[in-house]
């Protein structure tokens, strides 16, 4: 399975291990209105998309493949959480995370 984070200034990294997705995480610290996310992307065509928000993150959820499939929001979410999400997403498992963006 293929799959890429973007960083903030928009460089793709091919399949990024747990410490690199953690680095681009991070790095939303220096988010701006010009800049203002991260994103992981599987080659099943969904995408996890991390803004921030305070302490927290909100997320995007949303199936760039699909039109009809609509985009969804999570909320109040820790980087920890973010990159544990990422993480799944990385190995195409996508279950867990439809069900917390249908929550």
């Amino acid at each position: 399975m293929s799959y890429f984070m973007t960083d903030l200034s928009g460089t793709s990294v091919e399949e990024p291990d747990e410490a690199t997705m953690r680095t681009i995480l991070d790095g939303l610290a220096d988010a701006d209105d010009e800049h203002p996310d991260v994103s992981l992307t599987h080659e099943n065509g969904w995408s996890l998309s991390a803004f921030p928000s305070g302490e927290l993150l909100w997320l995007l959820w949303e199936n760039l493949d699909d039109p009809d499939a609509p985009p969804r929001q999570l909320s109040g979410v820790s980087k920890d959480e973010a990159l544990r999400l990422f993480g799944l997403l990385a190995k195409g498992e996508t279950e867990e995370i439809e069900r917390r963006a249908a929550s």
